[in-house]
Order: C-alpha cells, then sequence, then structure tokens
C-alpha cells in the first residue's frame, strides 16, 4: 500500500479550531487588527493544539471572500519560541499533490496528510505565502495569539524575520491529526468568554485551554468555537450561533459533546453602540433558539450542556437583569442534558451582578486566567458525575 493510502486509512480527529469570521466595517466600533492588504508576504501563525498524533492535516478558509485566493505555499513546524521553529520538524505541505493552491471564494481547502510527530498541548506553526495581491476578508479575530508577518517568501525560515505583527488568525480554520479509534471531541461554542477575551495574550490560558490540559490524557479533543462578540439568534459581529452550528460543531468528526455559553450579548448589546437600533429578544425567542440546537444535537447523538449566563455587570440595566435571571431558570430547568452554572459559580454575593474578583479579568464581564482555571475544573467536575 502506498504512504498516500496508507495516511488516507488515518482515523482524523480535529485538534485545533478557530471559527471563521468576515471582515466587518463600520457597523462594528472596533479595528479589525487586519493589514489593509497582503502582497509576497509570508505569515506564520501559531496553534495551540489539543490531541497530538504522528500526521496532520490542516484546512484553509477563503469562505468569506469574494475572490479566490492564492496560496503559494505552505509549511508546518512545531514551534522554538515566539518566532523560531524546530528545524528538523518543518514539513512542506501540499494539496492534491501540489505545494501551491488558489482557494475558490467561498470555499475550504484540506491539506494532504503530511507524517510529523506532536505530543498533546503542543504548539504548531503554520507558514503560508502569498504571492498575488489579497484583501484580507476571512479571518478570527480574538485570536490571543501573535501573527508573524515578512515581505517575501520566508516558509522555511527557523527563525522567522517578522516585519509586522497582530494578534488575529487569517485564512487557518483548522488543525486535524491522527488519533486512535476512541478519541472523542468536545466542542464548546459561544461568545468571548469562550473565545477567551481578558486572558493573557501568548499564555494559552483560555478556559478551553485548561480544559484541554485535563483532557488530553483521556485521548478527548477540546476545539474553542466561540467568536468574541457572537450572539444566539442575530449576526452583529460573525455569524450567529444557530447559523454556525453545523459547520463549527456538528461536523467536527467524533464529537460528542457540545458546551454551549451564549446569550449575553444577544441580551447586552442591543440600545449599545454595538447594536444601538435593536431592542432586545423576548425570553420565548432566546428559549426557542437554544432549544432548536439542543433538537439538532439531539438529531447527531451529541450531549449538550448549556451554560447559564455569568454577571455582565458592563451590560447591566434593570430589563436586562430580569432577562438574563429568566434565562437562566430556563436553563438550569432540565431540556439541556446538563448544566454548567456560571453565574452561581462566578457571582459575588454581596454583589449578585459582578464577577468575583477571584475570576473577574478587570472589566466586570469576562473572567481573566484565574476565572478560566475555575471554569475548566467545573467542566471536568460536570463531566465526570454524567459519566
Amino acid at each position: 500500500m502506498s504512504e498516500m493510502n496508507q495516511n488516507t486509512q488515518l482515523s482524523w480527529v480535529t485538534s485545533w479550531y478557530a471559527s471563521p469570521e468576515p471582515v466587518w466595517g463600520e457597523e462594528f466600533p472596533f479595528p479589525t487588527k487586519l493589514p489593509s492588504r497582503l502582497f509576497q508576504q509570508t505569515i506564520r501563525q501559531i496553534a495551540r493544539m489539543s490531541l497530538g498524533g504522528g500526521h496532520l492535516r490542516i484546512e484553509l478558509s477563503n469562505e468569506y471572500g469574494n475572490q479566490p485566493l492564492v496560496i503559494g505555499g505552505a509549511t508546518a513546524a512545531l514551534m522554538a519560541n515566539d518566532t523560531m521553529i524546530h528545524a528538523e520538524s518543518l514539513r512542506v505541505l501540499t494539496f492534491s499533490g501540489s505545494t501551491s493552491v488558489t482557494i475558490p471564494a467561498h470555499a475550504t481547502v484540506l491539506s494532504d496528510p503530511v507524517a510529523l510527530h506532536m505530543e498533546p498541548l503542543g504548539l504548531l506553526g503554520i507558514s503560508l505565502f502569498l504571492p498575488e495581491e489579497s484583501i484580507p476578508s476571512t479571518f478570527h479575530w480574538d485570536a490571543r495569539q501573535t501573527t508573524y508577518m515578512a515581505q517575501g517568501d520566508h516558509l522555511t525560515d527557523v527563525d522567522f524575520p517578522a516585519d509586522q505583527m497582530t494578534d488575529v488568525y487569517m485564512y487557518i480554520k483548522s488543525i486535524m491529526v491522527d488519533a486512535p479509534d476512541h478519541a472523542g471531541t468536545i466542542v464548546a461554542i459561544g461568545d468571548s468568554i469562550t473565545d477567551g477575551a481578558g486572558s493573557t495574550l501568548d499564555a494559552n490560558t483560555r478556559w478551553t485551554n485548561f480544559l484541554a490540559d485535563q483532557l488530553a490524557t483521556r485521548q478527548i479533543s477540546v476545539l474553542n468555537a466561540g467568536i468574541s462578540g457572537g450572539r444566539l439568534l442575530r449576526n452583529v459581529k460573525g455569524r450567529n450561533v444557530l447559523a454556525r452550528f453545523d459547520r463549527d460543531v456538528l461536523s467536527q468528526p467524533n464529537i460528542h459533546t457540545v458546551i454551549v455559553i451564549i446569550g449575553t450579548n444577544d441580551i447586552g448589546m442591543p440600545g449599545m453602540m454595538f447594536a444601538p437600533t435593536e431592542s432586545a429578544p423576548a425570553a420565548d425567542e432566546l428559549i426557542a433558539g437554544y432549544r432548536q440546537l439542543i433538537t439538532r444535537a439531539h438529531a447527531r447523538k451529541v450531549r449538550i450542556i448549556g451554560g447559564t449566563l455569568p454577571p455582565f455587570e458592563l451590560y447591566d440595566t434593570e430589563a436586562k437583569e430580569q432577562l438574563r435571571q429568566q434565562i437562566n431558570t430556563w436553563i438550569r430547568s432540565g431540556e439541556f442534558d446538563a448544566v454548567l452554572d456560571l453565574d452561581l459559580l462566578s457571582r459575588d454575593p454581596e454583589h449578585p451582578t459582578r464577577f468575583l474578583s477571584a475570576w473577574d479579568s478587570g472589566d466586570h464581564l469576562h473572567p481573566g486566567d484565574a476565572g478560566n482555571r475555575m471554569i475548566a475544573e467545573a467542566v471536568v467536575k460536570l463531566m465526570d458525575s454524567l459519566e
């Protein structure tokens, strides 16, 4: 049997994921942090894996591009430090046997398998060379990881000569590894609390990272499908969770559990600068949305855990707080397979609309590194109770 045929027999599991987002304009008041264009440049992006393996393949996305995207070459390697790779680990990636690939508008491509031994929880560097002018259109905004750019082709450079930096992901969507047949996948889908806003840049201290730390020995991959600013029902930054649930969750191989923490921005954003002309949804609208997620997960025999909405003092008005309490009461009512009660875990008993100081990143809305660790510990306890 040829090496390619052997590789196609491997059992693949997604070890890293970043939900693609479209680039926004003036309708959303945050900078995209993207370069205005890329032309004859190399970008090196770093991904912290969940499970390890002996082979890998990467998925690149031009989902929101209106023009074909030309990738002149791509490499993968284990990271030695911020910009430097381990030279002996460098692998050239191919796509249907070619070292270059043109991704049609609105499409994705998956690389051929390549042999590379990776330990669980390791850092993988993906370098892409863009020989033709590209206006970035498909990205992940809140990467919490530095991306390095350099003029020219630096795909095989051990020490990357960066002349620009940002902290978004561009074009990389997922990384798959070969894994034992019994390996499973948990996907966390939600907003900035899941995406990692408030966690330390380049430190991999999102709650999903801490969860991966604890589950790697169980051969469970943990994928982060959070989008900062994301909502359950309506688009404002990225597609709403109902619209992206199949892409980001149900399409993942070997998935057995999804953890949903979404709704804070549905309640909080209307009437603020993020959605100034909107009115808040009714509780019944949100509940109907959650029920759709439950129905779709159960149709695929996927366990679905619902997270209550933690305190959001930044958004707090009496009406919004009442709606948050209504939603949390329903989430606790038993329609989800299990409940991760973030509200109960994170609220200050003396000030119930505020995070405990031990959780707070400082903005009274997002957990910091310590809070993220506590979320992961609560998830592990909950999962152990369900076994």
